[in-house]
């Protein structure tokens, strides 16, 4: 064998080492900048994660946070294994979704690209060994919003697309998310607009709406907030608010299951936390929340939904 296929060979090793590791616990599988999607020249990835004793079911964890999303920057939300470490211990299959950012993409963009997470993890279902009719999705805040913009949204594929990703279902069959806001129209009471103003203003450029009259800003509203595209099919929801949250109001979380009940979908769950702001700590690693969480996956997820 040649000096260069000796190399060559080397240098492939050493790629899949970096990209296929074990975490810490020598327990978890983590492949990780899976290639989900492209944009402008950009690709859009995400990590999996998958635990020694797999159920077959597989969540979403939003990586995102003021609409701004990142792998490891310190200044952006960014992938935390030790986060997922309860649903791992569960058996779920965790994919840690990185969407693109303001201010470059607006959150009409990003909704787009939480779609098309769903509708890849869906096609490689058979690779990721997960059942593609149990999927769950999470985030808090902005990644919250994101979490009920595909609950809500999340539709069938189209057939003759010519990227067969495209084929698949948005569909979530849960989801769970912290102090989410759900109608930019109604932000606190209402007739308020959150459309990048109120104590949305200093996200401004996330809504991409400097400039815009009343009347675009509402049409904007509408695209954008999940109550807009509630109906019947909705899947189990649980959300949990603090009471003193003053940047995305309980108000939203209430907002949200009113208009669920409205559709006749399935209740959605609130749990109020008394006395909490917007996040309280290190809220994704509260043993409080984080099992309400895994209970509320359990309850919906870890058994096949899948038609006989």
């Amino acid at each position: 064998m040649s000096r260069l296929l000796i190399s060559l060979f080397i240098v492939i090793a050493l790629v899949v080492a970096r990209n296929v590791s074990v975490c810490a616990n020598d327990t978890v599988r983590r492949t990780e900048d899976v290639v989900y999607g492209r944009k402008f020249g950009m690709a859009l990835t995400l990590d999996v994660f998958q635990p020694p004793k797999p159920i077959g079911a597989g969540l979403l964890f939003l990586v995102n946070g003021g609409w701004l999303s990142s792998k490891a920057t310190p200044l952006m939300v960014t992938i935390r294994p030790d986060d997922y470490r309860v649903y791992l211990d569960r058996g779920y299959t965790v994919f840690a979704v990185v969407t693109s950012s303001q201010p470059r993409f607006t959150i009409a963009e990003e909704m787009l690209d939480v779609e098309r997470a769903v509708r890849f993890v869906r096609a490689n279902a058979g690779r990721f060994e997960i059942d593609p009719q149990r999927l769950g999705v999470m985030g808090s805040s902005s990644g919250g919003h994101l979490t009920l913009s595909v609950s809500a949204r999340g539709g069938a594929g189209k057939p003759d697309a010519v990227d067969p990703v495209d084929r698949e279902s948005a569909v979530v069959q849960a989801a769970a998310c912290f102090f989410p806001p759900t109608d930019f129209l109604n932000y606190g009471g209402p007739g308020k607009s959150g459309v990048g103003e109120g104590p949305l203003a200093p996200l401004e450029v996330a809504f991409g709406s400097n400039g815009m009259s009343a009347e675009e800003r509402a049409k904007l509203g509408r695209e954008i907030s999940p109550v807009t595209y509630v109906s019947q099919d909705l899947p189990p929801i649980l959300i949990i608010h603090g009471d003193q949250d003053d940047v995305v109001p309980l108000q939203q979380a209430e907002r949200f299951a009113d208009r669920a009940k409205e559709m006749g979908a399935s209740p959605v769950k609130i749990i109020v936390r008394p006395g909490k702001g917007h996040g309280w700590g290190d809220f994704w690693r509260s043993a409080d929340d984080v099992n309400a969480f895994a209970d509320w996956f359990d309850a919906h997820l870890a058994k096949s939904r899948t038609k006989p």
